[in-house]
């Protein structure tokens, strides 16, 4: 039997036995992994104007293609992708799958991703920011790498789940200015060197659930073009235009509504 075929086959007698629900509202759906109708409704995506390199949404008396702060600093990457911005419906959906070990979530939420990279990086090596090993001791999982191991499904593009490492645990940067997160990742994420040949001279997309400040991007982008990485493109689930939106949420927290 090929390979898939056993689980598409018993998908109808699994969906009959637990019927498939929106994992934002608890609704029932025709099939999983989806969302009802009202919460695909409440989903914000990224659009037009945008800055051409980070795609920040600009306003529409803006005249230029960047924005002011890539015209200042021109960013390390080469360009974001974010699937939706991060309002309620997306917040529930990282939540349940960051910390409620919904991690089933990962095939919609890379079919949303791989909707939004551009062509370009069709060859692209797809590598996973990092968690600590006591961070994932903790939570079981790396949701970056369950999401880029789902976009590999997606798209056909190779992971290299190992390629960056975290040497220590850094605290939680909420509230922190640009400077001190700086400071806090400094040297806190690294090459692999057993895994640097399959990152110099490529193209990297770099996968993650929550793009915020980017701090921990630019960390990870800067140690993978370090490591001879031709370009780095970032790619997340969700992206934060208001950072005080996240200063509410518990880092590690086990009582997510509707994680059992």
């Amino acid at each position: 039997m090929a390979s898939g075929t056993l689980p598409r086959a018993l998908a109808p007698l699994i969906d009959f036995v637990y019927p498939p629900r929106c994992p934002v509202c608890g609704e029932g759906i025709a099939a999983g992994p989806g969302l009802c109708a009202d919460c695909w409704a409440m989903l914000e995506f990224p659009g037009q104007p945008a800055c051409s390199r980070c795609q920040i949404p600009l306003s529409g008396r803006w005249d230029g293609e960047q924005c002011g702060a890539c015209l200042a600093h021109a960013p390390s990457h080469s360009g974001v992708s974010a699937a939706v911005l991060y309002t309620e419906p997306a917040r529930q959906i990282v939540l349940r799958f960051k910390h409620g070990g919904r991690i089933g979530l990962a095939t919609l939420m890379a079919r949303l991703i791989a909707a939004r990279l551009p062509e370009g990086t069709g060859e692209a090596v797809l590598v996973p920011v990092p968690l600590h090993r006591t961070r994932l001791w903790l939570r079981g999982y790396n949701q970056a790498a369950l999401l880029a191991q789902a976009l590999a499904r997606e798209s056909g593009r190779v992971v290299a789940v190992d390629a960056l490492s975290r040497t220590r645990a850094t605290s939680t940067l909420g509230g922190l200015g640009k400077a001190a997160r700086a400071r806090e990742l400094r040297g806190a994420i690294i090459a692999n060197r057993h895994r640097e040949g399959s990152i110099a001279g490529k193209d990297v997309v770099l996968v993650d659930d929550v793009l915020t400040s980017g701090a921990t991007n630019a960390a990870c982008t800067g140690a993978l073009l370090g490591a001879g990485a031709r370009s780095v493109h970032i790619a997340c689930f969700a992206r934060v235009m208001d950072a005080s939106a996240l200063k509410r949420e518990t880092p590690e927290t086990n009582m997510v509504p509707g994680a059992a």
